[in-house]
């Protein structure tokens, strides 16, 4: 491995924005056909180190270093991958126009075959299945792990000889996560250098050969991967380590009524002129105080869930009642009671929020929209939540893009506590987050359903480790709830063939997957 030369360095890196160091003094060689793996806390600096390959610096940045990348072509498949998409095109034109380019050297009578070649073998390398259906897609039509692997197809395309991947794995079961991985080992495999930044201790395990543990900018620990996560000597590297939260979210005798309920509901997608069912649930319940975890692939239907129960996607027959009243189905048909009860916390936080306001006013606005509390009272009550939540004023005053994921992800939850929810609808909300953010983001959201008039949860996640304190499991596939019930019993004792594939696949983690 020592021996493949080196496509790209980076030697005494640091980016300095308003006096503050976002990477100090970081280096690194990326050698073709390995995988070297940036890992952390949000805010480490993994991300400002990975774009550095590109070029690419945070506004106003300061630099020192040298970054050399031999004239390689990087390709970067973001952790937010709709950033990066056309919303405007669907995806099979857009990867089409790709590989047209690629191909304007054949003679024209074979430039189409070859680009639709092309497109299909991109897909199949990115493990995106059901090609042609997604071909059709608009971006906002397909899941978060549909998005990411639209872009990692985007980058192999144009023949990206570096991969830049940054959380590729967020946002996925363990089924499509052990796919994502497999595809990385065959991308490195084929000669691509990867650079990983992930949170995911399991899949930097699987895949890397060097690791380096960030924090605050600066490389704590690094080396073979094996030997820092077998045998790590840095007190940092062994919190990230440490094991997930294990003692329930909620209190299982403070359970009560029936408080949400979801009857015949099935769901729709536009695609190309024609609607799609996606999701078809015939009855599922939420009682107060109690917590749901809704569990399955990307794309099996979880998101879709969980906008209608918000009032976020319309597209849908049969019946969301709250305490037997029916909800309606679009958000500005609900009443301002309606939408306080049922609130909804985003998979992207950095998205939910208005890049030019300060975070403090956004989560202030929902008491004045949704309560009519005034702005000085609201601005209180705001800031004592964010508080509540970790976050301290200086933070809260900042715009959103001066805060981590993982502050945003608390900032997201505090706007919606603002609005005294009955139910907390949280989609992936900790699927972008590093081991120790976490754990202490779900160790939170359990101290606030244990409150008097604490909110109930569903939530929805990829993790069956995040899944596992929940107080009962709803596990979908090809848009059906095909196990529900008690979570001791569905993650211990699956009745159906999917359940345990994903169980299997879960507790398969660790298997090594590199040729």
């Amino acid at each position: 491995m020592n021996e493949n030369p080196v496509i790209a360095t980076v030697s005494g890196l640091t980016v300095e924005v308003d006096g503050r160091a976002l990477v100090d003094r970081v280096s690194l060689r990326i050698r073709p056909g390995t995988v070297t793996a940036l890992v952390g806390a949000s805010g480490s600096g993994k991300t400002t180190t990975g774009l550095a390959l590109l070029g690419e610096y945070p506004a106003g940045a300061r630099v020192t270093g040298e970054v050399d990348v031999r004239g390689a072509r990087i390709g970067y498949v973001p952790q937010h991958p709709a950033a990066v998409l056309n919303p405007a095109r669907r995806t099979g034109s857009l990867l089409r126009d790709m590989a047209r380019r690629q191909v304007r050297d054949l003679p024209r009578s074979r430039r189409r075959d070859a680009a639709r070649q092309r497109v299909t073998e991109a897909l199949a390398d990115a493990q995106l299945t059901g090609s042609e259906e997604v071909l059709d897609r608009y971006p906002h039509q397909l899941s978060g792990g549909q998005q990411q692997r639209v872009v990692l197809a985007q980058a192999l395309l144009l023949g990206a000889r570096v991969i830049v991947a940054d959380e590729p794995t967020t946002g996925q079961d363990a089924l499509t996560k052990r796919r994502v991985v497999g595809q990385l080992a065959a991308v490195a495999a084929r000669g691509i250098a990867v650079l990983l930044l992930s949170h995911d201790l399991d899949v930097v395990r699987e895949l890397a050969d060097e690791v380096l543990v960030m924090r605050g900018g600066r490389v704590v620990e690094q080396g073979p991967v094996h030997r820092v996560l077998d045998a790590p000597t840095h007190p940092w590297t062994k919190e990230l380590l440490a094991e997930p939260r294990t003692l329930p979210y909620a209190d299982p005798e403070l359970t009560g009524a029936e408080l949400l309920t979801v009857g015949g509901l099935t769901a729709r997608h536009r695609t190309g002129g024609s609607r799609v069912t996606v999701l078809s649930v015939d009855r599922l319940t939420l009682r107060s105080g109690e917590c749901l975890a809704v569990v399955g692939r990307s794309g099996s239907g979880k998101t879709t869930l969980a906008r209608c129960l918000a009032g976020l996607h319309r597209d849908h027959t049969g019946t969301v009642l709250l305490e037997g009243k029916a909800l309606p189905r679009s958000l500005r048909d609900r009443s301002r009671e309606q939408l306080a009860a049922v609130q909804y916390v985003f998979q992207d936080a950095r998205a939910a929020f208005d890049e030019h306001r300060p975070v403090l006013d956004q989560v202030a606005r929902t008491a004045v929209r949704l309560h009519g509390t005034g702005h000085r009272e609201a601005t209180a009550e705001a800031r004592q939540v964010l508080t509540d939540l970790g976050l301290d004023e200086i933070l809260a005053r900042r715009l959103p893009g001066r805060l981590s994921g993982g502050e945003l992800q608390r900032a997201a939850l505090a706007r919606a506590l603002l609005a005294r929810p009955r139910v907390l609808v949280c989609d992936e909300i900790t699927s972008g987050l590093d081991p120790v953010t976490r754990r202490s983001l779900l160790d939170l959201l359990a101290v606030l359903m244990r409150r008097p008039n604490g909110p109930s949860v569903v939530l929805i996640t990829h993790d069956l480790d995040t899944a596992a304190p929940a107080t009962r499991v709803a596990v979908l596939d090809g848009g059906q709830v095909v196990e529900e019930g008690p979570r001791e019993r569905i993650l211990t004792a699956p009745q159906h063939p999917f359940t345990a594939a994903l169980l299997g696949a879960s507790r398969g983690r660790g298997a090594a997957a590199r040729p």
